[in-house]
């Protein structure tokens, strides 16, 4: 019972007066015959407030004695003091526990794995034709947290959360995958209701977002599948599989040109894009689990005849899909920012090469292949320095490559990091000219040590007149600008012959060797 003491309310149980009602010697009751309630109490009174959070509770539960421990709790407030169990502390504390594994923190939308346990339930009583999931990716959200910060991120993401929650119907599911990505999952509705939910989402997003007084226009992407899109998916659960479909619609959107809705259809690849999604969720694990190494293709001095240097290039052997080549790994990397880990872990391995080789006796320059990406992040020249003075290698036996799988965002700060490495005495080289993003702006814009033609221009020089007197004027335009020129896919000694007579500097591709492990590099393994 409460007890209204002089010291204010207090809580007397069962124990406590069974405990003075008996006494040492059994005369408890004769000692206490004319005692009040409040006589009975103890000589503390323990009281918790009824403002305590559930996980305050239990620490103050866990802080008392333990002969009193786990006794029932007077909770005092403004209103009439309550008695609460410790068992329901406990409970509640549970329920906590529970609530914060199945939800997202930031948004409060459920997560991934409140969607694995519902959606059975959800969805038991409902034909399959009738079930849709929409996945959203928010479109080049990284740059929203490289310029703006996390924060802002954050705030962006819990807005994009309230108002995709707007968008839906009632009994919808909205949910946070993680990261940038969300997923609502659609019941009883038919492929023109998902789409106009879909829809309604994309006008969501005309609206900008407003972080600190800035206006940030971010965009999304959706993915559409219905459940009975998907046939056989082996060990997947039905949600599991249309999740996939979905996200390999909104893949495809991706390729089309972001801002819209994707689905999967008879007239797409979706082998080819269910790959893509694959690789997009394994590439994380490449660098942890050590399926990514290094191989060296050679390049050949066309003065000397000897091979002075090689490319190293990135390959990925990953245990359920086999052999990936890096044009399709690449960009998914670049996609999803995968790709600053694995570019710093190719210019920290191939550094390391170098200085074997080197220690050996058999010094090779070694060129590396970076995106633009790594660039923009501003964290290259770093990179570099950090690898060549970890590995004690001198600067001018490392040599950059600027690939062109995504354009270069920001000239000037990318032309300022490429002249503090060229400062350094490393070189610098464009591969790939000729292709992509590449034009002659473009040479003049940022500083360069070599321009690497691509195989496309130099496939023809030794049939065709017209394709050799470009490359001739090409590599004639760069040595006289100070710019060395490597050919690049020379296949037949009539193509090499025609590139000697052009003066081009550096030549490689399969006439001189493919690519090899480091013991094999022709240059090393031909030595005593």
């Amino acid at each position: 019972m409460v007890v209204d003491s002089p010291a204010g309310p207090a809580l007397l149980s069962r124990d406590q007066l069974e405990y003075k009602m008996s006494g040492r010697l059994g005369f408890g009751r004769a000692l206490h015959a004319r005692a009040t309630a409040a006589d009975m109490l103890g000589a503390s009174h323990f009281t918790v407030s009824d403002g305590l959070g559930m996980s305050e509770a239990v620490a103050v539960i866990l802080e008392r004695p333990e002969a009193i421990r786990y006794q029932d709790l007077l909770v005092v407030g403004e209103g009439t003091p309550r008695i609460v169990p410790v068992s329901e502390v406990f409970e509640g504390l549970s329920a906590v526990f529970r609530h914060a594994s199945l939800h997202d923190p930031l948004t409060g939308l459920p997560n991934r794995r409140m969607l694995e346990l519902e959606a059975p339930a959800l969805t038991r009583d409902t034909h399959r034709s009738r079930i849709g999931i929409l996945f959203i990716d928010l479109d080049d959200f990284k740059g929203v947290n490289d310029t703006y910060g996390h924060r802002a991120g954050d705030i962006v993401l819990a807005e994009f959360a309230q108002r995709l929650t707007g968008c839906v119907r009632d009994g919808d599911t909205v949910v946070r995958l993680g990261g940038d990505e969300f997923a609502v999952l659609l019941v009883g509705v038919d492929e023109a209701e998902a789409g106009a939910v879909a829809d309604r989402v994309l006008e969501c997003m005309d609206e900008h977002f407003v972080v600190d007084g800035q206006h940030l226009d971010v965009t999304a992407t959706l993915g559409l599948a219905m459940a009975s899109d998907v046939t056989d998916e082996g060990a997947l659960s039905r949600l599991e599989a249309v999740l996939r479909h979905a996200d390999d619609a909104m893949l495809n959107a991706k390729h089309a040109g972001k801002r819209r809705v994707g689905r999967i259809s008879t007239a797409v690849n979706a082998a080819g894009i269910a790959r893509e999604a694959l690789i997009r969720r394994r590439l994380p694990g490449a660098l942890p689990d050590g399926t990514l190494s290094l191989q060296y293709e050679p390049l050949r001095d066309l003065a000397t005849g000897e091979d002075h240097g090689v490319e190293a290039l990135v390959r990925w052997m990953d245990p359920e899909l086999g052999q990936v080549p890096p044009a399709e790994f690449i960009p998914v990397a670049e996609h999803t920012g995968e790709i600053l880990r694995i570019g710093a872990w190719v210019i920290d391995r191939a550094c390391s090469q170098a200085r074997l080789w080197s220690d050996a006796g058999t010094p090779l320059r070694v060129a590396v292949n970076v995106s633009p990406l790594q660039l923009a992040s501003g964290t290259l020249v770093a990179d570099v320095l950090g690898a060549l003075d970890k590995h004690d290698v001198p600067a001018g036996l490392l040599e950059i490559e600027i690939t062109e799988g995504t354009a270069i965002t920001d000239m000037p700060g990318a032309a300022v990091q490429l002249q503090q490495l060229i400062d350094a005495g490393d070189g610098v080289a464009l591969d790939d000219y000729g292709t992509a993003y590449s034009t002659l702006a473009l040479l003049r814009a940022l500083p360069l040590t070599t321009v690497k033609i691509a195989k496309s221009f130099i496939d023809d020089i030794d049939t065709d007149a017209r394709a050799a007197a470009i490359v001739n004027g090409l590599i004639h335009v760069l040595q006289a600008a100070g710019v060395k020129t490597t050919a690049e896919g020379v296949e037949r000694t009539t193509q090499l012959t025609a590139l000697r007579g052009m003066a081009c500097d550096t030549a490689q591709g399969y006439l001189i060797s493919r690519p090899v492990a480091p013991a094999d590099v022709p240059a090393v393994s031909c030595r005593p």
